[in-house]
């Protein structure tokens, strides 16, 4: 299993069983079974190498407006989420975050299951573990790989806060923001982000990426 397939069996799964979640499990649970262990490992870790190529600020923050908050937990969950709407909303949302304005926020935005599945038919099926059975430079290659065909936007490696949310995220913020949100938050001095992280500091240091200025987006790393 590559990425063409890996895509083309969470297409057929969506259009299969659409926003029900428990359907979805179930559907694709059967179809890594019948395909064997090999492939249950194949998408065990390409969905992960998927999720870490996920794990930016700025998706973080679009995350928190459709998800009511977001702990690190949740992010994680929201990542399975994401790569549960198929390929095009998922390269669109890391080129945009705004974007994912246009898909329907159902199931709380979280898909916690979705992550272990892989696993769980590889354990049924030998009773060995994926994630134990990852070949650490095969999987470091395979990230790189999927790398490729990732276009990170503007801002994607910043973490946005408050008073610069509505830019960054104009219709998200129209969609789920209540009005007054962001006045209260600042005059009670709340943050969405923990400001003594240096990991924070570091991310936020020289403000909000300008328009049309070229940014090196990374993998938050340490949160």
């Amino acid at each position: 299993m590559r990425t063409d397939s890996f895509w083309s069996l969470i297409a057929e799964m969506k259009k299969e069983c659409g926003q029900d979640m428990d359907a979805s499990l179930q559907w694709l649970t059967e179809q890594l079974t019948a395909r064997g262990p090999q492939q249950a490992q194949n998408f065990h870790d390409i969905f992960h190498g998927y999720q870490q190529l996920a794990n930016q600020y700025g998706l973080w923050n679009a995350a928190s407006l459709m998800c009511g908050g977001c702990s690190d937990d949740g992010f994680i969950d929201f990542q399975a989420w994401l790569i549960a709407q198929g390929r095009e909303v998922y390269l669109a949302a890391l080129a945009d975050p705004d974007s994912l304005a246009d898909t329907e926020a159902y199931g709380g935005c979280q898909f916690e299951a979705l992550t272990y599945v892989g696993n769980t038919v590889l354990e049924t099926l030998t009773g060995q573990s994926a994630y134990d059975s990852m070949d650490p430079a095969a999987y470091d290659a395979l990230v790189a790989e999927l790398r490729q065909d990732i276009t990170y936007g503007e801002g994607i490696g910043y973490p946005y806060e408050w008073d610069e949310l509505e830019t960054y995220l104009p219709r998200l913020c129209a969609k789920y923001l209540e009005p007054g949100t962001v006045e209260s938050m600042l005059e009670t001095g709340s943050t969405i982000w923990y400001s003594g992280s240096p990991d924070i500091q570091k991310a936020r240091a020289g403000g909000p990426p300008q328009r049309g200025v070229p940014q090196i987006n990374m993998n938050m790393e340490g949160m």
